[in-house]
């Protein structure tokens, strides 16, 4: 079990050690070559993820292969601090995208949505002068309603839209005009809707709606997936309890019974060193 636990905990931090570092080399790249207001807002937490896993993984690595007690100390330590921010992140998560999914248009593939159906903390943070103005630098940086803009009505009555596409190309469903081209159907969105390509819907609620609908989708997603690091993450941290015990009883010239011999164990790196300065110390004295 000593080697089992030991070895496998090795590995397994080398190769989350080795897959830091591409991720790292992401957010360094992302800092010196995106002008993209989407990209730049991921260089900083891309970085800063991809220096912690390095850090924790070395300290991993070190402790269980070189058997260094403080280091798989310090790496059990932070492993808990990790699980416990994966493990509130992603219930917090699964808390705030709640709601929303869009309704449904009758004779239409695509879905519109409503700004109301969405968790108080995602249309507070998105009514925020700052937070929109990044989302929509990132709505027309992508250039999701270029081909929006050139469809025929029997275009919409065939084809799906993205939520950004459903809100913030086109004008709400309700919106109806009569002959005169007097609007008959009251929607707020309908009279902020404009067929200026740098205008459209951008200023529309269904806009900010179509994009808390992406980001529900992706959060909902990221949020599962940190459910299952965090069980991952809590069987490795087993085999580090498992590591750290090894080494701590290691430390002792005699650690499981007063019977036991030092070659049925592998001792720390340092422990030949220590006991032969003990050695010389009895002679001298």
């Amino acid at each position: 079990m000593y080697r089992f636990s030991n070895t496998t905990l090795g590995y397994l931090n080398l190769l989350t050690l080795l897959s830091s570092i591409p991720l790292i080399g992401a957010g360094l790249w992302m800092t010196h070559s995106s002008s993209s207001l989407c990209t730049t807002s991921l260089q900083t937490p891309v970085t800063v993820i991809g220096f912690i896993i390095l850090l924790v993984s070395l300290a991993g690595f070190v402790g269980s292969c070189f058997h260094i007690a403080f280091a798989l100390w310090l790496y059990l330590f932070f492993m808990f601090l990790l699980i416990l921010a994966l493990l509130i992140l992603a219930i917090f998560g699964l808390a705030v995208t709640t709601g929303g999914g869009g309704h449904e248009v009758p004779g239409r593939e695509y879905r519109e949505y409503r700004l109301g159906d969405y968790s108080g903390w995602l249309r507070h943070k998105i009514e925020q002068k700052e937070y929109w103005n990044m989302a929509l630098g990132c709505i027309v940086g992508s250039k999701a309603c270029a081909d929006v803009q050139f469809w025929s009505p029997v275009d919409f009555l065939q084809r799906d839209l993205t939520p950004v596409q459903s809100g913030c190309c086109k004008p709400p469903t309700s919106c109806a005009y009569n002959i005169v081209g007097t609007m008959v159907v009251f929607d707020e969105d309908c009279y902020r809707w404009s067929n200026d390509s740098g205008l459209l819907c951008y200023r529309c609620n269904s806009c900010k709606a179509g994009v808390l609908e992406q980001v529900r989708r992706d959060w909902h997603n990221i949020s599962v997936l940190n459910i299952v690091v965090v069980v991952f993450l809590m069987a490795v941290y087993a085999i580090g309890c498992c590591a750290f015990r090894n080494v701590r009883r290691a430390e002792s010239e005699y650690p499981h019974s007063t019977h036991a011999t030092m070659s049925k164990i592998h001792p720390r790196w340092d422990y030949h060193w220590l006991r032969w300065i003990r050695d010389r110390r009895e002679d001298l004295y």
